[in-house]
């Protein structure tokens, strides 16, 4: 089993790089994890404080579940994913199933602060971008997606997501194999680290 962790700033255009990928491998050889659906449950709290919450921080994940999920998944037995919900701050009462793959690709901002999971990882890759085009993309998801206004948007940034990603995850960068610039577009990466999966695959 391969395992792949692909990291990032908020907004850098990771999912665009997974998509990109699995378009050119085998169907039904990967199994993709977000490290977004293990995002601790704060069903609890009440909407101011749910305003506060601060996503970016690597105490916000339950890495615990998430490397035992692997660490299963490795070993050939399906897991349970939670669903985790930006709008409740909450999980949902039904789960995921996750069935073991040969491929296996851990895709999140926070996912290489993690040490016992960035060592389960046998190729980790880190899709940069520019800041101003993050904070666009940011700005547009968190309005049609996560139930923020624009003002609402940018104060996030500015107050969590900007201060976080210079404290934790842009550091993160140095543990990567592999830097995708320009997010998505940028398709001679796509096609180097889809080949060289393929490559795996055949071994």
């Amino acid at each position: 089993m391969l395992i792949i962790g692909i990291a990032g700033g908020s907004g850098s255009g990771k999912s665009t790089v997974v998509k990109r990928i699995l378009g050119q491998l085998p169907a039904g050889e990967v199994q993709v994890i977000p490290q977004d659906a293990y995002y601790r449950d704060r069903s609890g709290l009440t909407p101011e404080e749910l305003k506060r919450i601060n996503f970016d921080h690597p105490s916000s994940i339950e890495f615990t579940l998430l490397v035992h999920h692997l660490q299963e998944l490795s070993e050939g037995r399906p897991v349970q994913m939670p669903v985790y919900s930006y709008v409740t701050c909450s999980r949902a009462s039904e789960t995921i199933t996750l069935n073991p793959a040969r491929v296996l690709i851990v895709e999140g901002i926070l996912i290489f602060t993690w040490k016992p999971l960035r060592e389960m990882m046998d190729i980790r890759i880190f899709v940069d971008a520019d800041a101003d085009e993050r904070l666009i993309r940011i700005i547009r998801r968190d309005v049609h997606q996560r139930g923020r206004n624009y003002m609402e948007a940018l104060n996030h940034y500015a107050r969590y997501v900007k201060p976080m990603h210079q404290m934790f995850i842009e550091p993160t960068k140095r543990f990567a194999d592999i830097i995708v610039p320009q997010g998505g577009e940028n398709h001679v990466a796509v096609d180097l680290i889809a080949g060289r999966i393929r490559q795996r695959l055949t071994e």
